[in-house]
């Protein structure tokens, strides 16, 4: 990969409560991913939860591991939360609720 572009990819992804979008960013030796719907974002633990918290963003956070990255949009859906912003707990994101279950509160929130 270190001779290739990075990789971005971005598809629709759908829910019970809604369309969102999942991105995936790649790079040698790095990646992120998330969920991106009209009122924030679940996404692996690249995000500051702090500095999107003093913008009233409402992110919530799961986190992989390095044998276990979180590469892929789809790869959140049972990832477990681990922090999220106060806007996001705002609207009923708990910490160890699964992604999708995190994405669906924000979705049922626009």
């Amino acid at each position: 990969m270190s001779d290739q572009l990075p990789r971005i990819i971005s598809r629709p992804l759908e829910f019970e409560n809604g369309c969102a979008i999942g991105v995936s960013n790649r790079w040698s030796k790095g990646q992120y991913c998330s969920i991106l719907t009209k009122v924030g974002i679940v996404g692996c633990g690249i995000y500051d939860v702090a500095t999107a918290g003093e913008f009233g963003q409402a992110i919530a956070i799961a986190k992989g591991t390095p044998a276990n990255p979180l590469v892929d949009p789809e790869d959140l859906f049972d990832a477990k939360i681990v922090n999220a912003t106060p806007r996001a707990k705002e609207l009923g994101v708990e910490i160890g609720m699964t992604g999708k279950q995190a994405v669906e509160l924000l979705l049922a929130a626009e």
